[in-house]
């Protein structure tokens, strides 16, 4: 449950946020070199050497140009990963800077390269130290989604409590971090974030199936069972929420309320993992009570 839910939209996740770096703050100038002032330069060049006389000059970069190939890279990386990857290789050869990095490391992710991605995307969060707090947490946080993708939970967790730091409270962040967390199997810290964000907004979808897990994980069927119905009341067709609900009803003993949503779960989502989940979990039960159910003479 805590792997999958927002993941399987992870790169779509990463491309959206071209919307979001187009602003001065990931396309603005860099800092001047260390060293002596630009200014210092004599006032008079020297000349360049004879065998770069005749070289074609580099097109100059404007805002503009930029933003639109950022946007391509971008939508490269969602389409073909391996293009977008040569692509932000060759712009951060002519001085592509914060967005070009950005495209390489969702690149990276398409290519299911997931630990370098969010090494990439952790430099880039430190490297952007003219951008505002906002543009850093996010970049972290989408480094938390690939470190889970990735396998290791622990750096997750990490990642977004370094987001955290620069965006407390962000509703987002903390559901990112709770099912870090949860995956990881510290329920307890997952519950203490969950419970931040509901708080804050009762009727948050994804915290409250979150939530309903941490309390199943930490056996208080009740409390789970409370926030899992509602989770279902709000969207009725949530294929995590009625998957999640099911594994309450069948610890609860109603085994029949387990398996007609489990079976929903299936109609709505034929071939996915949930629907392999689901017929694995209908499975089991069959086969539990079949042990059950004494033999006839």
């Amino acid at each position: 449950m805590w792997i999958g839910m927002r993941q399987a939209a992870l790169i779509g996740l990463l491309a959206a946020c071209g919307i979001a770096f187009g602003p001065a703050a990931l396309f603005a100038a860099p800092p001047e070199p260390a060293g002596p002032p630009l200014s210092a330069a004599p006032s008079t060049p020297a000349p360049p050497p004879p065998h770069a006389q005749h070289a074609k000059p580099e097109p100059p970069h404007s805002a503009a140009t930029d933003a639109a190939t950022y946007e391509r890279c971008l939508a490269l990386a969602k389409s073909d990963p391996g293009a977008a990857r040569d692509l932000a290789e060759h712009w951060q050869s002519r001085g592509g800077a914060h967005p070009a990095d950005h495209c390489y490391a969702v690149a990276l992710i398409g290519l299911k390269q997931y630990k370098e991605g969010a090494t990439k995307l952790e430099a880039l969060a430190q490297a952007m130290v003219h951008a505002p707090n906002s543009l850093r947490a996010e970049v972290l946080d989408q480094a938390s989604q690939a470190w889970l993708l990735a396998g290791d939970p622990a750096r997750a967790y990490a990642a977004d409590t370094a987001a955290l730091g620069l965006l407390p409270d962000d509703p987002d962040i903390l559901t990112d971090r709770a099912e870090a967390a949860g995956s990881e199997g510290w329920y307890d810290k997952a519950l203490a974030d969950l419970d931040r964000v509901l708080k804050a907004d009762p009727n948050r979808l994804t915290a409250l199936i979150y939530r309903a897990t941490a309390y199943r994980q930490l056996g208080k069927l009740d409390d789970g069972l409370a926030d899992i119905n509602r989770a279902v009341g709000q969207s009725p067709d949530s294929v995590a929420a009625l998957l999640e609900r099911g594994d309450i009803l069948r610890l609860k003993g109603d085994n029949d309320g387990a398996r007609k949503d489990w079976v929903r779960v299936s109609e709505l989502a034929p071939g996915s993992d949930a629907d392999a989940e689901a017929k694995a979990n209908i499975e089991r039960l069959e086969l539990k009570q079949d042990t059950l159910t004494p033999a006839k003479q």
